[in-house]
């Protein structure tokens, strides 16, 4: 990277003036479109083709590859969970189509929704409570499903999209339709997509992952409305349901005694308006409420014991931009949010102290100012106020009521049109979570363990509630600098590249600890001792410190990029943080020899990591590569359809994700059609 910087500024000023590069837009940075040049957080846009090419049949295989990201959980699809900088899970916010979708529950995943689905993908990295709030520690994670311009062509009334398509490890199939149309103000989109698995996963070393096939169904349906130029009203509504028999503990080997036959039945409902009057500089205006239902279902095969998990959250954002003088220009973005959580669980009808009936209110206010100072440096100050509370229905447990200030400020400097450097300092926070802060009851029990003749122990470990719970608040420093180009080398050609380092001092970061046996607690029952143990939550500090870098270069004939993680941390009294993902560099290389052919190869080299909590496994090197291809036809009669083709995991590597708990596939072999008409 240093020398393609070196590179950069040798070049003449008119080579860079003379090729306009289309601008990558960011969305959720900032809660308004602008280009990612004039953003001063660090932030990763991925969507259509780049999506498409990956050919995902699950999260690791969508997104897993992003700078600074790490998807944990393991390769079974419905345990897995994002990790960025070594936060994890719901220190980061996810969002779906705007709306936050905020379940978080020990192995079973965050991603309810099919890959294919998936138009765009934001990834921000870094402290964005100003502008989100609560979990928001490690940044923001927004996924954008297709809509109707995805589909229909300018000047269209209405076509479609179909995919098939088959993954070997697995036997996993593809298929999903869709169809759009537009008359006059009104536009519609519906969905249907279907993934089934045939058998289990095999990792690289030819062993099946048992209780790893989970069938997929998912559909969505969206309706718009544009009454005049200015206005905007939307409403969709999505189902997702997944099935399978899996572990309670997704990303763990496979127990007879455990496994559980799982549904997974997931709906939502989104109702947004967005107004933006021609001529108005003050008034740029977006609305949204929206749903989110989730229901877990799991009928342990053992025994049949049945377990439901319920989270609902019902949320509303109301968010206005307005650009104007005051002595200099300046674009202020300034809002109210607005969502409550409710869980409920139980098993065989009965209350489950594991995941107790509780409810999360929270509203925040926010607002951030884009000062721009001169032509080329712009400051970005923000501050943010989050009133929550979380109330157990449940006796002895105590109500929590807090409130958080979040301030930031960002500086971005444009040394060129093609150059930013940009600094950030933010203040994020998370409220401890409902399971966090009231989990009760067994969490796991060994059994029949042999002392000796006639003699056998019985080991229960039980979670223990802390209402006490501080909030997790982190104080972040980010430096960074990008590089957007074209006519670099050659007419034509087209460069990005990107470099920052973060350190953020974390205050009460939330940490389990589970201590498996206390032998203190040793009591005599009749033919063995019975012996207890304690899973707890408490606040502890730590720091997270890294660097992550990436370069794109296209030049028509061919193309590659380099996308590098460094990720480090520690607890304040030295000690390591089980969070922290290993070193890892993506490098990409592809070739067009034609119109309609691409193909290319991706390697991913991932460093050990052996800085892990006392008695913890180290995280092995691993290293895979995966091949990729398309073709899309020219002929008249063949418009719009492409055939793609790869190989994931080209040589069998058998590889473990750090830090998961089982190995990731082996050799899979991958082929799709998509045809839009």
């Amino acid at each position: 990277m240093a020398a393609a910087a070196a590179t950069l500024l040798a070049s003449s000023a008119a080579a860079q003036e003379s090729f306009v590069l289309d601008p990558i837009l960011v969305v959720s940075a900032a809660r308004d479109a602008r280009p990612l040049l004039d953003t001063p957080v660090a932030a990763s846009v991925i969507e259509g083709e780049a999506l498409a090419v990956k050919q995902a049949t699950d999260f690791q295989e969508l997104i897993g590859d992003a700078p600074g990201l790490t998807i944990e959980g393991g390769p079974r699809s419905m345990a897995q969970e994002p990790n960025i900088r070594g936060f994890q899970n719901d220190q980061i916010v996810l969002r779906l189509d705007g709306g936050r979708f905020n379940f978080d529950q020990a192995h079973r995943g965050r991603f309810f929704i099919d890959p294919d689905l998936v138009e765009r993908v934001e990834i921000i990295r870094g402290g964005g409570s100003t502008l989100y709030g609560s979990g928001a520690l490690g940044g923001v994670i927004a996924l954008e499903t297709r809509d109707v311009d995805d589909i229909l062509a300018p000047g269209d009334d209405f076509g479609g999209r179909l995919l098939g398509g088959y993954s070997s490890n697995g036997e996993i199939g593809q298929a999903s339709a869709s169809l759009a149309g537009r008359s006059g103000d009104v536009d519609a989109l519906g969905y249907i997509g279907w993934q089934p698995m045939g058998d289990n996963l095999v990792d690289g070393a030819g062993d099946a992952i048992e209780a790893s096939a989970l069938d997929i169904v998912n559909g969505l349906v969206k309706l718009g409305y544009e009454p005049n130029a200015a206005s905007r009203f939307e409403l969709s509504g999505s189902l997702y349901r997944d099935q399978g028999t899996v572990p309670v503990n997704g990303n763990d080997l496979s127990n007879p005694t455990t496994d559980v036959d799982r549904d997974a039945d997931v709906s939502t409902a989104r109702l947004a308006w967005t107004y933006a009057p021609e001529g108005s500089d003050l008034v740029d205006l977006s609305v949204l409420g929206y749903y989110n239902g989730l229901e877990i279902t799991e009928d342990r095969l053992s025994d049949g014991r049945a377990d439901v998990t319920d989270y609902d959250t019902t949320g509303f954002e109301i968010v206005n931009r307005s650009s104007f003088a005051a002595g200099v220009p300046m674009t202020v973005v300034y809002g109210l949010e607005a969502f409550r959580d409710t869980q409920s669980g139980i098993r065989n009808g009965e209350a489950k102290p594991q995941f107790p009936d509780a409810e999360a209110d929270t509203i925040g206010v926010f607002a951030e100012a884009t000062i721009q100072v001169t032509e080329r440096l712009e400051i970005v100050p923000g501050l943010r106020y989050d009133d929550y509370g979380r109330d157990p229905d449940a006796d002895g447990l105590a109500d929590v009521n807090e409130g958080f200030w979040s301030p930031r400020l960002g500086v971005s400097y444009r040394p060129t049109e093609n150059w930013q450097v940009y600094g950030n300092l933010a203040r994020a926070f998370r409220a401890p979570g409902l399971t966090e802060l009231y989990n009760d009851g067994v969490h796991f029990a060994v059994g029949g363990f042999p002392l000796g003749p006639g003699a056998t122990f019985t080991g229960i470990n039980e979670f223990v509630p802390n209402p006490e719970l501080e909030p997790e608040k982190s104080t972040q420093y980010e430096i960074g600098a990008r590089y957007a180009g074209g006519g670099v080398f050659r007419e034509g050609d087209q460069l990005t590249a990107s470099a920052n380092g973060y350190y953020a001092d974390v205050e009460d970061f939330i940490d389990q600890t589970v201590t498996f046996i206390d032998f203190s607690t040793a009591t005599p029952v009749p033919g063995g001792v019975l012996l207890g143990g304690t899973t707890t939550t408490e606040n502890v500090d730590a720091t997270l410190w890294g660097f992550e870098g990436a370069v794109t270069y296209d030049a028509g004939l061919w193309f590659g990029g380099l996308a590098l993680t460094v990720p480090r941390g520690e607890a304040e009294d030295g000690s390591a943080l089980g969070s922290i993902p290993q070193d890892r560099l993506s490098a990409t290389l592809g070739y067009r020899p034609s119109d309609p052919w691409e193909l290319g190869v991706e390697a991913t080299f991932a460093a050990r990591q052996d800085d892990v909590p006392e008695g913890a496994e180290p995280g092995e090197a691993w290293t895979t590569v995966d091949v990729f291809g398309s073709w899309a036809p020219q002929a008249p009669r063949f418009q719009g359809a492409v055939l793609r083709a790869g190989i994931d995991n080209l040589f069998d590597e058998e590889y473990m994700i750090y830090p998961n708990g089982l190995n990731q596939p082996g050799r899979t072999f991958k082929l799709t059609a998509t045809v839009l008409f």
